[in-house]
């Protein structure tokens, strides 16, 4: 309701909400016989120089966001920029657009926390194994690509933990606010055309990358990088890369921007109509829709033989999808604004 060895433009994992810490350099005292005190009042003061270069950034109601933790992802989206010959807005609005997000994250992440979930290790192994095999890699491959774009396994690990441990507290908190009744399940079949009666439903899968509307992001900027976006996908870049790159669906964006197979009715009107107008194997031109702008491809479609109450069951899932998805974007914009935030930028 986002690498050169994966591919040659730059680093994948801007979209897995990376939020590294800091470590504050300590003093030791073990090796405190070896250094002269002129030695070891050298070590402080440069100690308290490294020390006073950080600050905070933004107090996110018990925790914070530190100032290297922010100019590391800032600098990190420029990199990929700069290698890419892609644009960016100016730097203090990029700073502003990418504290927002790690904000809202922090946000979230407090409230797995407070709600002591967690993470399977099996799960979180089967998630990894599943973006290396996206990037027709091994596990072993995967981490050997990582360490070869200075990064390792274990920090991408924590970063889909985080991902992961976010996604459960959406949704928990998306189905306690969307209820689907017999009567709009009733309604919504009788509307189909031509699928009265009937026990076939045609399906497609479909991907897509969303480029989602931003307090520092505007309509003409929104529709200019989606324009980047296609324009690069038409150029032969992996669609499953460029996703994890650009995509503001953090749902998708991990798993590249596959959405499975869609059925009627699961995705909002105008995603929709422009889904059912390609062919497969087409990408659309950026698609407007109340979430931003959408770039989908379709890559098959199929006709399903389903029974009466199993179709049932299928719509219901499906109008609970497109209200989750907009009511998802609800709920982040009010827990924004419910917690106590303190931007010190």
């Amino acid at each position: 309701m986002m690498m050169h060895k994966i591919r040659a433009q730059g680093r994948f994992t801007r979209t897995l909400s990376r939020l590294t810490t800091v470590g504050a350099l300590a003093l030791s005292l073990g090796a405190g016989a070896a250094l002269t005190s002129t030695q070891v009042l050298a070590q402080s003061f440069q100690n308290s120089q490294r020390q006073t270069l950080d600050s905070v950034a933004a107090v996110v109601n018990d925790g914070v966001i530190m100032q290297s933790e922010l100019d590391d992802r800032v600098n990190q989206i420029e990199q990929q920029a700069q290698a890419q010959g892609g644009e960016l807005p100016p730097r203090r609005q990029l700073t502003q657009q990418v504290l927002e997000r790690m904000v809202l994250d922090e946000i979230q992440l407090q409230m797995a926390r407070d709600a002591n979930l967690n993470v399977d290790d099996t799960e979180l192994n089967r998630q990894l194994r599943s973006i290396a095999e996206s990037n027709g890699m091994s596990l072993d491959g995967f981490a050997d690509a990582l360490e070869a774009d200075g990064l390792s396994l274990a920090e991408v690990r924590e970063d889909v933990r985080r991902e992961m441990l976010m996604r459960q507290v959406q949704q928990r908190q998306i189905q306690q606010r969307v209820n689907v009744s017999e009567r709009e399940v009733d309604r919504f079949i009788e509307q189909q055309p031509g699928q009265q009666g009937q026990s076939f439903i045609e399906e497609s899968q479909a991907r897509h990358i969303l480029v989602a509307l931003t307090p520092t992001r505007d309509e003409s900027q929104a529709r200019a990088r989606a324009e980047q976006v296609r324009s690069r996908l038409q150029q032969g870049e992996s669609f499953a890369a460029v996703a994890r790159e650009f995509s503001d669906d953090s749902g998708s964006a991990m798993n590249g921007g596959d959405l499975g197979w869609v059925r009627p009715g699961q995705t909002v009107p105008a995603f929709e109509e422009a889904m059912n107008s390609l062919s497969p194997g087409q990408i659309s031109a950026p698609v407007r829709s109340q979430f931003g702008y959408h770039v989908i491809e379709v890559l098959d479609r199929r006709r399903q033989d389903v029974t009466d109450e199993s179709r049932r069951e299928q719509v219901r899932q499906a109008i609970f999808q497109r209200r989750a998805n907009e009511e998802l974007q609800n709920w982040q914009r009010e827990i924004r604004e419910e917690a106590f935030v303190d931007i010190r930028q």
